[in-house]
């Protein structure tokens, strides 16, 4: 069995042009960097922030936004090298076949299903509790049987699935439809952010930053499953608060930036994609780096620390300070803002089903392309059903951190896909060039590790469970089916 057996560079570029697989080139450099700003503006911005100073930075909660997004950063420098020199759909899955091999892809591909499924259905149940309280403020309450899944006191999650339905209508229409939606929402979702920046600098107080960094101390140790696998290994006692704690935090803060990938998933999309992917990437990281600093300084100095809300941090400052309009418009914000994530997962959740099925190594009829609207219609149709699934009937509670554990893999292997491909295919024209190979994407690696070995025992298990179901479909499947496999058994016969 060769399971690392490769496809090259120029065979994935080919396959784009096939008739029966081609997607339509639509997107721009800035469809791109809306869509990346899109998906990772959500709830990261309207929960973390309160979350993270009050528990873990205090007021210097906004260095550990900036450490966490150069971190991603350095992920972002190698997903761009990757995305411009191989500008075809599946993102993290593409680069590792041409580089690594067919059976790390497979599990890359996998990983990433799980990624982008999962926080498309988490999301989701986010957006439907702000949705249920804006209409509860107007006077129409949802029953709760109507608004949550079973074992989370309802029967089933409504407007969860009419979200998840609608968004998959919506992508099926085209992929120029809905960038412009995702443009409109992102708009506004930005707008609302700039509206707690300039209007919460009137409220801020010099003394609620004070002290700017909190003295240390020890954090509550967890125990069994529950502990971070750090603590396990090394018997490493977390802190809360000093620059430990600031260090600490960037392990939750980083699942605020998850989604920029999702650029590289619409490569094959883009119009011109060794310019345009790196400018989408590189470009909604800063944009959003600058955002989530800005905002968690002005939030942490308009109440002290110690008194920010866990739940809705943005909103409860301005009702502290005398100002529950505001606070009205950042939740009307959310709902809105949280629609283009679920959006835009869906889309790159999509695009990877489409890659692995085109390549044999799922279904092919997963790869059709709709001969009006240009988009891989059939994966569409059947990850949003799967998303509203999962959101309307399944806890996804104890799955979330599922999420981040599978994009930093994802991020892991793409930074070290970087150096093999520099060291196999010397001679390929690249448009942009990771600067600093391989000092970056071992920085890339390594800071990927530490926020991984900060995540709980018991997340690695569901994670390696979930890598060896994918095994063995591959085993049954994939590698039976591989058009890469049938080629070399083609020409083994002659």
């Amino acid at each position: 069995m060769n399971l690392l057996r490769t496809k090259s560079v120029e065979q994935s570029i080919r396959d784009t042009e096939e008739p029966a697989h081609r997607l339509r080139r639509a997107l721009s450099a800035l469809d791109l960097t809306v869509f990346g700003v899109g998906v990772i503006i959500g709830t990261g911005i309207f929960v973390l922030t309160g979350q993270v100073a009050r528990e873990k930075a205090g007021p210097a909660v906004a260095l550990s936004f900036i450490l966490a997004a150069v971190v991603c950063g350095l992920a972002a420098l190698c997903y761009a090298e990757f995305a411009s020199t191989v500008p075809v759909a599946g993102s993290a899955y593409t680069f590792s076949y041409a580089t690594i091999g067919e059976f790390p892809a497979w599990i890359i591909g996998w990983d990433l299903i799980l990624e982008m499924a999962l926080g498309a259905a988490v999301v989701s149940v986010g957006w439907s509790g702000y949705f249920a309280s804006l209409l509860d403020d107007i006077g129409v309450t949802i029953p709760a049987s109507l608004a949550a899944p079973p074992g989370e006191g309802g029967t089933v999650n409504v407007p969860a699935i009419a979200l998840v339905v609608a968004v998959t209508a919506l992508l099926v229409l085209g992929v120029k439809i809905s960038s412009r939606v995702n443009a409109v929402v992102v708009a506004i979702k930005v707008a609302i952010v700039l509206l707690v920046i300039f209007a919460g600098l009137f409220f801020v107080k010099g003394a609620n930053y004070e002290p700017y960094i909190p003295p240390s101390k020890p954090a509550e140790e967890g125990s069994g499953l529950t502990a971070p696998l750090m603590q396990e290994l090394f018997g490493f006692t977390p802190a809360n608060f000093g620059w430990l704690g600031i260090f600490a935090a960037i392990a939750i803060v980083f699942f605020a930036y998850i989604g920029f990938d999702i650029v590289a998933t619409a490569s094959e999309e883009a119009r011109n994609p060794q310019r345009d992917i790196p400018i989408g990437l590189i470009g909604s990281l800063v944009i959003t780096a600058v955002l989530y600093a800005a905002v968690s300084t002005v939030v942490a100095g308009m109440q002290h620390y110690t008194e920010l809300s866990t739940a809705a941090p943005l909103a409860d400052a301005f009702k502290s300070v005398g100002h529950p309009v505001f606070a009205t418009i950042i939740d009307i914000g959310a709902v809105i803002g949280l629609t283009s994530v679920v959006l835009i997962l869906l889309l790159g959740q999509s695009r990877i089903f489409f890659a692995m099925g085109r390549d044999g190594l799922m279904p092919p009829w997963l790869s059709a392309v709709h001969p009006r609207y240009g988009t891989p219609y059939r994966s569409t149709i059947l990850m949003g059903a799967v998303v509203a699934i999962l959101a309307g009937f399944i806890p996804l509670a104890k799955l979330a951190e599922l999420v981040n554990i599978g994009t930093l893999f994802a991020f892991l292997v793409v930074s070290v896909a970087v150096v093999v491909l520099r060291r196999t295919r010397p001679d390929l024209p690249r448009a942009f060039r990771t600067p600093w190979v391989p000092a970056v994407p071992i920085l890339s690696v390594l800071g990927c590790l530490f926020v991984m070995i900060n995540l709980p025992v018991d997340t690695w298990l569901r994670f390696l469970a979930w890598m060896a179901i994918g095994t063995v479909i591959y085993g049954f499947y994939g590698y039976r089916h591989s058009r890469v496999g049938r080629a070399e058994d083609v020409s083994a016969k002659y």
